[in-house]
């Protein structure tokens, strides 16, 4: 089985903790492996942002089903941006981190919080709960008041901004776990949940078993209605999704 995660930034050392990530949880007989696109921005923390990662994005799932031999696609952003783009060009499974961390975390627990990145990314994790019908099961979003690359150039500063906000999460919202709203912060989800001790989720590694399972089982997705591939037509400009 071949799983390809996309991180839909342009920052390898991002996507190289992604991979590490969901390589932890996956069956010896799997491949996993992590790209990101080469064009779009270096992080993604407003609308502006998710708009331009999308081209690259459906770029990636393209060359993951047509030439790599990809089984399923991970969108490795929380906001999943280009998420139902990306199931209309493909039949095989693609599951967002954001929904397959929301899973996890219902069947664990009857509630949870999020932590985030800065404040005006609040509005992606929204987007997030409101596609996945998952708002009721939601204490808090919080923001940590760091931008996504923040938390690469100053670790210890960023782990402590999220057990500060986490802390508050449990105390002052009554989560009883914690969902991780951003990929780049897979590489401090086991020291926050020592420090917390509440469990803590990121959306990598349930991904990647969420892929398998659908493999496993033969399931694909549904290429009638909402999801149909799209109609043929020129697009200007993008040679990566014109020649498809």
């Amino acid at each position: 089985m071949k799983i390809k995660i996309v991180n839909p930034n342009t920052t390898w050392g991002m996507t190289r903790d992604i991979e590490a990530a969901g390589k932890r949880y996956a069956w010896s007989g799997t491949e996993v492996y992590a790209v990101s696109p080469s064009t779009g921005p270096e992080s993604i923390e407003s609308q502006y942002d998710e708009y331009l990662a999308v081209p690259g994005l459906l770029s990636e799932i393209l060359k993951g089903d047509r030439e790599e031999g990809a089984d399923a696609f991970i969108i490795a952003c929380f906001g999943e941006p280009g998420l139902m783009a990306a199931r209309e060009v493909t039949d095989k499974p693609v599951v967002g981190i954001a929904q397959a961390a929301f899973i996890t975390a219902k069947m664990i627990a009857p509630s949870f919080s999020i932590l985030y990145v800065l404040p005006r990314a609040e509005p992606l994790v929204r987007n997030a709960l409101a596609l996945h019908k998952d708002e009721p099961f939601c204490r808090s979003c919080r923001s940590t008041g760091l931008g996504v690359l923040d938390f690469h150039r100053d670790p210890e500063a960023g782990l402590k901004a999220l057990e500060e906000q986490g802390r508050r999460c449990i105390d002052e919202d009554g989560a009883e776990s914690i969902v991780l709203g951003c990929a780049g912060f897979a590489a401090f989800m086991d020291q926050l949940e020592e420090r917390l001790g509440v469990p803590v989720i990121d959306g990598a590694g349930p991904a990647v078993k969420l892929c398998e399972m659908l493999v496993g089982i033969g399931r694909k997705t549904v290429k009638t209605g909402f999801w149909a591939p799209p109609e043929p037509k020129q697009i200007f400009g993008l040679d990566d999704i014109r020649k498809y």
